[in-house]
């Protein structure tokens, strides 16, 4: 990861909480990140995250990972990713999709459209019966 991107994803992480027990130093939050960004990339479990890489275990990334969320973290990124991007006249439009996550879907229309169907309105059920006769389970 780049020392730019660092720099403006530093000031968004919450404080490290203060130490309850003795054991491993905390694994410094670039580090985590980065750990967090393999996962992601590569697909492994968090489990099969190599200790060789020098990230802390999956289990820290992921901890790490759920504290930022809950913080917040990530909206905030996007929306200072954003900023920049759009003071540099970077963002590109044409690629631009609307996701129903982010974007509240449109109320209903005018009264003028008719409400849903009754149940005296729809079709007979041909798919089932009441009776037991036509049930396959041999529980009964």
């Amino acid at each position: 990861m780049s020392d730019e991107l660092w720099s403006l994803i530093e000031p968004l992480l919450p404080e490290a909480g203060p130490k309850l027990v003795e054991g491993r130093p905390r694994v410094p939050d670039r580090q985590a990140l980065c750990g967090i960004l393999f996962v992601l990339h590569t697909g492994i479990q968090w489990e099969y995250l190599p200790q060789e890489l020098g990230f802390g275990s999956g289990m820290t990334c992921w901890r790490r990972l759920a504290a930022w969320n809950e913080a917040g973290v990530w909206d905030q990124l996007h929306a200072v990713l954003l900023k920049q991007l759009r003071s540099k006249n970077k963002l590109d439009w044409s690629r631009a999709v609307i996701d129903s996550s982010h974007v509240r879907a449109a109320r209903r229309g005018p009264k003028t459209v008719p409400a849903r169907s009754t149940a005296h309105d729809r079709a007979a059920n041909t798919t089932s019966s009441p009776t037991h006769k036509a049930s396959r389970s041999r529980c009964r």
